[in-house]
């Protein structure tokens, strides 16, 4: 007994026609629309100080008033987290879309995630709930279910739970689906998109063009394929599920409302073209307490970037920087950066020019804004040769800060409200164990002593990095197995900093992963205050691990 569940949405902005590609191209038994990030739940608290009635994913409406009859006709039920911080409301205008359709739907959402009255001073404070709300609401009936802040792979693991039958204490096929509803929660990202090594021979870039979304074929027993419907563009092998398996986690332990699933216990194998296997996965109990995650804003933000073109470079950009240092002294947080994109006897005056970043952060709008603002621009005339900016400054934005914290599992009311009005409780896990790590696992041999070259790291390995809060991950994997001995003694903590200097004063630590043939560092706080605060210039360090591949090292010739 199977259930095909597929995805249609990685974020809130993906592609619009993704669902109705996902309900018209194959069979599907549920499709999931993942519309949240910790980004996103600033900008939707946003949206919902200027209109209480907001605060949901209002493409998700639009796409739904496309495909409602669709879904009805071909069977098909939703799950989403596009409620956001209104799950309610959504719900609500769900029905009404029904009623003009003139649709039969029965329409279900799950409440309890959001805490922001218990956090004053947050503009949006949500727990992440686990998926026995959407199995509730699927029990019952439910067409379409709306949910706000749950974990990402709930919107699979619920399903899973209903369909199967699955209790709270079921971890290793719970756990199952936790690794199936990771893979599948960033879409595209399992079929091709974002891959380290689309370039290669073997990857058409017009297969590449248009990747289709992921499915997975979930069996009772909590193992699954990965797959995609026949014709769609991407592809779907070992190294895409093993590059979406790493992204932003952390060690062989991870960690949600209902299950930690054990990464280090993942099996993948190829099962045919564009199908991927996941066996093994053993689950155990989950931690004492849920994640909260908070946004706030954090100040106002200002930025200007001064082009400085030809000879004279580091001259320009110092003359600069004295002539706005007054200006600069009642401003909490000023970053300089000077980004060489420059090079000698350049052929087009852009390739002559080097980019000189001023970022200004304070919590009065007016010191980094209109103050600041005329006194870039008065230096038009007055400063160095060529002066110029990318744009003219602006009278400094807001930011946001984003942190997480953890509450008991009782300290949410977590309900499934159904179609009819009833609320039917989730009760909350009964049987918990604290998180550790796991003891290091065993290294594989290393290689034998043999010639070697220096070249990229990425020839040899691929790697996909990403944020949670201030920290970033970045994942590392070999394709072979004497890549991975390789990988598993070179690549060290030591090794990471001395090829990522932005690290070296930060807080790393690696996590062996060697069914994976994996890496995972974790990078503490090298993202600040979180994406919303741009912190750097990669605020989300989605490009991190593509910076670790272009390094050079060592690398033995047997492996090139």
């Amino acid at each position: 007994m199977t259930l095909r569940i597929g995805n249609a949405s990685g974020f809130y902005g993906d592609r619009f026609d993704a669902l109705r590609e996902m309900l018209t191209g194959g069979e599907l038994d549920v499709l999931t629309g993942d519309y949240l990030a910790e980004l996103t739940m600033l900008i939707l608290g946003r949206d919902r100080l200027k209109d209480p009635g907001a605060g949901y994913a209002r493409t998700f409406l639009r796409q739904l008033e496309e495909c409602l009859g669709l879904a009805r006709e071909r069977g098909v039920r939703i799950v989403t987290n596009a409620g956001g911080l209104n799950p309610v409301g959504l719900a609500a205008r769900i029905r009404e879309l029904a009623d003009r359709l003139g649709l039969d739907v029965n329409v279900a959402h799950v409440e309890g995630d959001d805490l922001t009255a218990e956090h004053p001073g947050s503009l949006a404070a949500h727990a992440y709930l686990g998926g026995f709300g959407i199995a509730a609401c699927l029990r019952e009936g439910a067409d379409v279910v709306v949910t706000g802040r749950v974990t990402d792979a709930a919107l699979v693991t619920g399903p899973a739970a209903a369909h199967f039958g699955w209790g709270p204490g079921e971890y290793d096929r719970l756990a199952g689906a936790v690794v199936a509803g990771h893979v599948l929660e960033c879409g595209t990202q399992a079929t091709g998109g974002n891959y380290a090594f689309f370039a290669e021979g073997g990857h058409d870039r017009g297969v590449l063009r248009r990747p289709g979304f992921p499915l997975a074929e979930l069996h009772e027993d909590g193992t699954a394929v990965i797959t995609k419907h026949p014709g769609t563009g991407g592809f779907v092998d070992i190294g895409t599920v093993t590059a979406q398996l790493l992204y932003e986690t952390q060690g062989a332990r991870y960690a949600g409302p209902d299950v930690t699933a054990r990464l280090d216990t993942v099996r993948l194998t190829q099962d045919g073209p564009d199908r991927v296997r996941i066996s093994g996965v053993r689950g155990e109990a989950p931690p004492p307490t849920l994640k909260v995650g908070l946004n706030r804003l954090g100040g106002f933000r200002n930025e200007v970037a001064f082009v400085l073109t030809g000879l004279d470079i580091e001259a320009k950009a110092a003359l600069v920087r004295e002539q706005l240092e007054p200006h600069l002294a009642k401003v909490s947080d000023v970053r300089w950066d000077l980004v060489r994109t420059d090079r000698p006897d350049a052929a087009t005056e852009e390739t002559a020019s080097a980019l000189l970043r001023l970022v200004v952060r304070d919590t009065d709008q007016e010191v980094v804004g209109r103050a600041l603002s005329g006194a870039a621009v008065e230096l038009a005339l007055a400063s160095y040769p060529g002066f110029h900016v990318l744009a003219p400054p602006g009278k400094g934005s807001p930011y946001g800060v984003f942190e997480d914290v953890y509450v008991p599992h009782g300290a949410v009311d977590h309900v499934a409200v159904l179609h009819d009005g009833r609320r039917i409780p989730v009760a909350p896990a009964q049987e918990t164990a604290v998180l550790d790590t796991p003891p290091e696992p065993p290294l594989p041999e290393p290689l034998p002593p043999g010639p070697t070259r220096r070249a990229p790291l990425g020839l040899v390995a691929g790697a996909r990095s990403g944020d949670k809060g201030g920290n970033a991950n970045v994942g590392v994997w070999a394709r072979t197995d004497d890549g991975w001995r390789w990988l598993a003694h070179t690549l060290t903590v030591e090794r990471l900093r001395e090829l990522l200097p932005e690290t070296a004063e930060l807080k790393v630590t690696r996590h062996a992963l060697p069914r994976l043939r994996a890496l995972n560092f974790v990078v503490e706080g090298i993202l600040g205050e979180g994406v919303a605060a741009q912190h750097r210039f990669d605020p989300q360090a989605k490009a991190l691990g593509e910076w670790l591949r272009s390094r050079h090292l060592e690398i033995p010739e047997a492996l090139l």
